[in-house]
């Protein structure tokens, strides 16, 4: 369901990436050109174990903002207010499931792959369950095979 050349965000998800890369450009990056210059001073580059730790936390924040910008560029914003009342699970959807006969009670806001945070209950799109629940509608049992059974999951709610 992915777009082939876009990562799908939510609004909130955007703005944290965008909150991210300010924070890498504007505070990160001096902090670690800082610590260069500074372990420059200090002692030769050759044996220069702070030195070689700065460069290496250069090439990390430098890759993060490459990779901060491309996803941010690359953005196509989920409209969750129209997931919010559509239905059919979607991009967007906070999905109610109950797990095996209504013991277990679970919920799940589905999202693009770049924001999923299974921990905070937001699932990719692209993950075995995401894509088990895309397009599923309330009442509708959903099968998902895990590395050592079938989970089984009935939609209960979709807000």
């Amino acid at each position: 369901m992915a777009e082939e050349h876009g990562v799908l965000l939510t609004e909130d998800g955007l703005a944290k990436l965008v909150q991210e890369m300010e924070h890498l450009k504007h505070v990160r990056r001096p902090q670690v050109a800082e610590r260069i210059r500074q372990s420059k001073e200090l002692a030769s580059t050759q044996n220069n174990a702070e030195y070689d730790d700065a460069k290496n936390d250069q090439a990390f924040v430098e890759g993060r903002i490459l990779t901060l910008e491309k996803l941010i560029q690359d953005a196509i914003i989920i409209d969750e207010e129209e997931a919010h009342h559509a239905s059919t699970v979607q991009i967007g959807s906070t999905v109610s499931l109950s797990e095996g006969r209504g013991k277990r009670q679970q919920q799940f806001t589905i999202v693009g792959s770049a924001e999923a945070d299974p921990k905070q209950g937001r699932i990719s799109n692209e993950s075995p369950v995401g894509r088990a629940l895309l397009g599923k509608r309330v009442g509708d049992e959903v099968h998902v095979q895990a590395p050592k059974a079938v989970l089984r999951f009935t939609i209960t709610k979709i807000s």
